[in-house]
């Protein structure tokens, strides 16, 4: 072809059409309007990537201090269970009635007890002591843990209030008084923050029951490892809502136990007794009506105040008789009050008053009580609960320890009753 005709389409000798080297198909120009476009968008988009990287490099290695941080609940180790020894020992803790901490004063302490610079600390630094002394395998927070009034958080002041047991890793479980939701947080909120805290084997209510209030829960001690009875419940706690305040035609008094409560106790201690017949404690805030008759039948303890329950009486003290496993019963409420005293075969007994913002007395020491289960000690292995005791530790020079007396101890009438059946 001559170069005229070349011409004739377009083309021309200093531009001649280029050919593969095995006689493929001429290749064509490449659309250069194409890859001026992507060039344009990487050159705008590649400032911004680069601007997201840098930002998400700087969040890894230096975080933001406040940005909540998901965490894991550091879990008690369950089931609850008697040590090698055959002990099981818990602390009951009563009224601590926490505020905001060093901002939050004593009250009713004489001189010798701080005075003026005596605050809510005071409170943290005896359970401190009484943990370090006794070392629980489980501290029971009888109600009133915080007092609404003086806690600005009650949150915050939970946390606080608690932090020696979550410091110490010991299991703790809790119920309310008539004072913890006069603050910031209803009385579920409570129970469910609680349950959530670090340590805790508190729960909000029993699954498949609707019964009233919050709080209201089984525990089942365990034997130890080891041990024949490994994966038996050989010790019941049963924690109850007692409520705060209400009012009956008209007139305000405080609460009380309801039916529904009862009956998932019922239900409860009688489901468990199938399996073993092992001996139980009971734990709410607001004593029953017939504590006041203790003052006439005889008691262990101070009874230093009035007993100041609910003017309902809901058939507890039936209902536990008619159980037959409940023990003892364990009460807070009336800080001035530190006895125990029998009802119909059951012991109840006070905690004391525990904490340095709750009222008190001058010269009386702020109090915790200790309560002591020994398994019986078998030829090869540990067998049932053999007793149950109690003792009280004053906040004093010496962490006194005053009024031990043996609750319960299982006898030859029980014995047709043992575990193993």
């Amino acid at each position: 072809m001559e170069a005229a005709e070349l011409e004739l389409v377009g083309l021309t000798l200093q531009n001649p059409v280029r050919c593969g080297c095995s006689g493929g198909e001429a290749e064509r120009p490449r659309p250069m309007m194409a890859s001026s476009h992507l060039a344009a968008l990487v050159s705008l988009l590649l400032p911004c990537l680069l601007a997201l990287l840098l930002l998400r490099l700087a969040a890894v290695l230096d975080p933001d201090p406040d940005a909540a941080v998901p965490r894991v609940k550091a879990a008690a180790p369950l089931p609850l269970r008697f040590r090698h020894d055959g002990a099981f020992k818990i602390l009951q803790v009563a009224d601590m009635h926490f505020g905001n901490g060093a901002a939050t004063r004593c009250r009713d302490v004489g001189p010798d007890g701080g005075g003026a610079l005596c605050s809510d600390l005071n409170t943290t630094r005896f359970l401190r002591r009484v943990i370090e002394a006794e070392r629980p395998d489980l501290i029971a927070f009888t109600g009133d843990n915080i007092f609404g009034g003086s806690a600005t958080d009650a949150a915050e002041s939970l946390l606080r209030a608690i932090s020696p047991a979550i410091e110490y890793k010991v299991p703790w479980a809790a119920i309310l008084g008539n004072h913890d939701q006069e603050s910031t947080m209803t009385r579920e909120e409570l129970m469910t923050f609680m349950s959530l805290m670090d340590y805790s084997v508190s729960q909000v209510n029993p699954p498949g029951f609707l019964v009233h209030g919050f709080g209201n829960y089984h525990i089942g001690i365990h034997g130890p490892f080891g041990s024949e009875l490994v994966n038996t419940s050989l010790f019941n706690l049963y924690f109850l809502d007692s409520g705060d305040r209400e009012v009956v035609n008209g007139i305000k008094t405080y609460g009380w136990i309801k039916e529904s409560q009862l009956a998932w106790l019922r239900a409860t201690s009688l489901e468990l007794q199938k399996k073993t017949h092992a001996p139980a404690l009971a734990f709410f805030h607001i004593p029953i009506p017939e504590v006041r008759g203790l003052w006439y039948s005889g008691f262990k303890g101070q009874y230093q105040e009035g007993v100041a329950c609910s003017s309902v009486n809901s058939g507890v003290l039936g209902t536990l008789v008619s159980m037959g496993d409940v023990k003892a019963v364990f009460l807070g409420h009336d800080h001035l009050n530190d006895f125990c005293g029998n009802l119909n075969g059951i012991w109840f007994c006070y905690g004391g008053g525990f904490g340095y913002h709750a009222y008190g007395r001058p010269h009386w020491p702020r109090r915790a009580r200790i309560i002591n289960s020994k398994l019986k000690k078998g030829q090869w292995s540990w067998m049932e609960v053999e007793s149950i005791q109690t003792w009280k530790l004053l906040d004093d020079e010496k962490l006194s320890k005053i009024d031990e007396q043996v609750l319960w101890r299982h006898s030859t009438e029980d014995s047709d009753h043992s575990v193993y059946l």
